[in-house]
């Protein structure tokens, strides 16, 4: 009985000594395995484009309006606009819409799904599903547009449909200007909107529609 005790007394004796050795060097280990983390791993976005970040940046509704030399505003407004890094004159933007405005009252909306704007040259383009609605009552759809912001003049250098008081009407392409200098309209299939000068040219075909 007392060899049991003997025994016994010497185990408890070991376990005060090897347990607390035990937790520590599980301690020790623990500490050394959070030392050796793998920081790439850990944060797996960290790796960052600067340049490609600065390509994607984008200004949110951004407008632009001034008056022309003639005395025509026009506004132009964009959902987004995305500007060029190398050339600071040039953006291109989404959800694109420009208001021109006569002296006269004459209004004509012009809207695209995209296009660009270029300040040096003081002038827009619009792409995509282009729609130009006047004052007067023309609804014209096409491909593309180019407007000036310094001065009246608008063209489509591709194939236009329009829909107005006159009827239907296709073209090759078209013109709006504010009519100084110009020849009679008429031998061009023009037409006077207001204080401006609407031309087709290019196979012109329209269906006369009198109200």
């Amino acid at each position: 009985m007392l060899r049991a005790d003997n025994r016994y007394s010497r185990f408890v004796a070991l376990a005060k000594i090897i347990l607390p050795l035990a937790a520590l060097g599980l301690l020790s280990t623990l500490v050394l395995f959070s030392r050796s983390v793998d920081h790439e791993s850990a944060i797996p976005y960290a790796e960052v484009d600067v340049h490609e970040l600065a390509r994607g940046q984008g200004i949110g509704e951004p407008t632009y309006s001034t008056v022309m030399g003639d005395g025509s505003a026009i506004t132009v407004r964009a959902a987004t606009a995305r500007p060029n890094l190398a050339k600071p004159s040039q953006a291109t933007a989404s959800g694109l819409s420009a208001r021109l405005t006569a002296p006269d009252g004459t209004v004509v909306d012009m809207s695209a799904r995209e296009g660009a704007i270029d300040t040096d040259t003081s002038t827009v383009d619009l792409r995509r599903d282009v729609t130009i609605v006047t004052s007067t009552g023309y609804t014209i759809t096409t491909d593309a547009l180019a407007t000036r912001m310094d001065r009246t003049q608008v063209v489509s250098p591709g194939r236009i449909v329009a829909d107005g008081p006159m009827g239907h009407l296709e073209a090759g392409r078209m013109e709006l200007t504010d009519g100084s200098g110009m020849a009679a309209a008429g031998d061009n299939g023009g037409e006077a909107q207001g204080g401006y000068v609407l031309l087709f040219q290019g196979g012109v075909k329209l269906v006369y529609k009198p109200e």
